[in-house]
């Protein structure tokens, strides 16, 4: 495995995280997503990202399990708030109240005294900011949380965030957003800015949902059990890129990861980790094999003669444009 500081803190991660989003607590049963913390673990990965919503709370719950007896200091937990928990009208956003409950009802459910991470889900347009930030600061000054992140913010609110977070002397380090070589809005607004702030990416569906894993064929039916067919949700997630134009491209592929002696999926890894913002790139897993496969991107260097094949076959079927950022950012609260 190997390591990057989270933007410019002093925080030392794994490049590859192991998250829980749409697996622990819902597709995969515990005793199996035990196993994929027991081989991340065993790969060097000590990052680990989950929410409160994740599986209606049970991911946490679950992760939490997993991590039981592991070296805490040896780990980085990372966790969110915003959607909703619980049926009430508070229960969910970035109010104060909704933050110092769910902060308590995250490390209860995680078995820790602190979460290493605590992240803004989305950006809540019904709560003013400055409120917002001096709840995360009021998390930071009790030891609840070390450093505070954003995930799928757009650029400016980073940037007023990060203001905010300087006057009340708490670490703004990260966000969080869906990157990868098919989705890449995050390249020409939020990156520069990050940059900028001191900020990195950690940075979720570096495989499109399984989409750059080439497992998906044009004209074909998904393979049964595959995220594609997932009734849950992973169906609803990976919907964007079942197209047949999309499919092509990602088969053409195969054969450049093959010079360079990866699988598409490591290979889909390993380019998110090429961007010098991305302090981690975000692995799922429903097998403890798919993790081992995945964090052996880490450290791969990808040469600019592939970075420019890659670029040639998916620039047909590649999003870039930032306003997309705004996709699914202000939902509104009922």
């Amino acid at each position: 495995m190997h390591y990057r500081h989270l933007g410019r803190s002093g925080l030392v991660i794994s490049e590859i995280a192991y998250g829980n989003w749409l697996t622990h607590g819902s597709q995969v049963e515990a005793e199996a997503a035990t196993a994929c913390v027991r081989a991340a673990l065993d790969t060097g990965i000590t990052t680990f990202d989950t929410a409160d919503v994740y599986a209606g709370t049970r991911a946490e719950t679950v992760l939490g399990e997993a991590l039981k007896g592991e070296r805490r200091e040896g780990l980085e937990i990372f966790t969110k708030v915003y959607w909703p928990t619980g049926p009430g009208r508070n229960d969910r956003g970035l109010s104060r109240k909704h933050i110092m409950e769910s902060i308590d009802g995250s490390l209860r459910r995680l078995q820790t005294d602190y979460v290493d991470l605590y992240q803004a889900h989305r950006y809540d347009m019904e709560t003013p900011l400055e409120e917002t930030m001096e709840a995360f600061a009021d998390v930071v000054h009790s030891g609840k949380a070390h450093y505070i992140g954003v995930s799928e913010w757009p650029a400016e609110h980073i940037r007023r965030a990060h203001h905010l977070a300087r006057e009340l002397r708490i670490p703004l380090v990260s966000n969080q957003p869906q990157y990868n070589a098919l989705w890449r809005i995050i390249e020409g607004e939020v990156v520069p800015t990050c940059e900028e702030l001191g900020m990195g990416q950690v940075v979720f569906s570096p495989i499109a949902q399984g989409v750059l894993t080439g497992k998906y064929q044009p004209g074909q039916q998904p393979p049964q059990g595959s995220r594609a067919t997932d009734d849950k949700g992973g169906s609803d997630m990976i919907a964007r890129w079942m197209r047949d134009e999309v499919l092509h491209a990602v088969q053409e592929l195969k054969p450049l990861a093959a010079d360079a002696g990866l699988s598409l999926a490591q290979l889909a890894v390993a380019w998110v980790l090429q961007n010098p913002n991305v302090s981690a790139a975000i692995i799922g897993a429903s097998r403890p094999d798919q993790v081992t496969e995945n964090a052996r991107a880490a450290g791969v260097v990808l040469e600019d003669d592939l970075l420019n094949r890659i670029e040639e076959v998916l620039a047909p079927v590649t999003t870039t444009d930032p306003k997309r950022v705004h996709d699914n950012v202000f939902e509104r609260r009922p």
